[in-house]
């Protein structure tokens, strides 16, 4: 989960993923990047836009999909040992996060 020393206020926050977790949000991550330079790539070969706006759309799709996978493991996780320890500002932040995610 995060931890941080609390000394400073400056620590950054961290989580340690387990590696199937990881393996999949890199994985996810990867195919987006390989989408991304497919798209740059049409633009650079002068393609039609209307292609163009479909493989945008299907990366679009593709980033909501890992920030769904994310939100996830982050309620699973994070927030639920958060509110365990006590700490229910957990649930503030989660409501903030989602409520950026939707707009």
């Amino acid at each position: 989960m995060s931890q941080c020393c609390n000394c400073c206020g400056d620590c950054e926050r961290k989580k340690v993923r387990n590696e199937k977790e990881y393996k999949d949000l890199i994985h996810r991550l990867k195919r987006i990047e390989g989408q991304v330079r497919g798209v740059q790539e049409m633009v650079e070969q002068e393609r039609y836009c209307v292609d163009i706006l479909t493989q945008v759309s299907a990366i679009q799709s593709a980033l909501n999909s890992f920030n769904k996978v994310l939100l996830s493991n982050h309620i699973k996780t994070c927030v639920v040992e958060d509110i365990r320890e006590g700490n229910e500002e957990a649930v503030d932040e989660l409501c903030k996060t989602i409520q950026k995610l939707m707009k």
